[in-house]
């Protein structure tokens, strides 16, 4: 389905919006996430960012991308960029972390392990984790 959403997009030529093409590519990293493939998920996520076709999708999609790309670090064990992502999407969009329950324990994870950026405290605080 991602492949066909990928063709559509490309027939579209270059009158398209951008977004559909970050958005396809979003959605591969979440995707081969959930497919238990957290490492290549993580390293796909760190071309389609070193370009700047991610800044395409709405700033609301890339906070809830980020927290998606936060499980996927959390699933490969780099918990720096997990709380890296985490962060990155607090400001990119602060009610898509504040206002969603489920962050709570993700960032609760984060936020015990050593490698954690330290102001991930500050967060894990604001959002009443321990």
């Amino acid at each position: 389905m991602l492949d066909q959403a990928a063709e559509a997009d490309r027939e579209a030529g270059a009158d398209a919006v951008g977004s559909g093409r970050a958005a396809v590519e979003a959605a591969r990293v979440v995707v081969g996430t959930i497919l238990g493939d957290a490492s290549a998920a993580t390293a796909r996520h760190e071309r389609f960012t070193a370009g700047g076709g991610w800044r395409w999708l709405p700033t609301e999609h890339r906070a809830a991308y980020l927290l998606d790309v936060a499980r996927a670090y959390v699933l490969a064990g780099d918990l720096r960029r997990a709380g890296r992502a985490l962060l990155d999407a607090e400001r990119t969009a602060r009610g898509e972390v504040h206002d969603r329950p489920a962050v709570r324990d993700l960032v609760a994870v984060v936020a015990r392990s050593a490698a954690a950026p330290a102001d991930l405290a500050r967060l894990a605080a604001a959002l009443h984790v321990t």
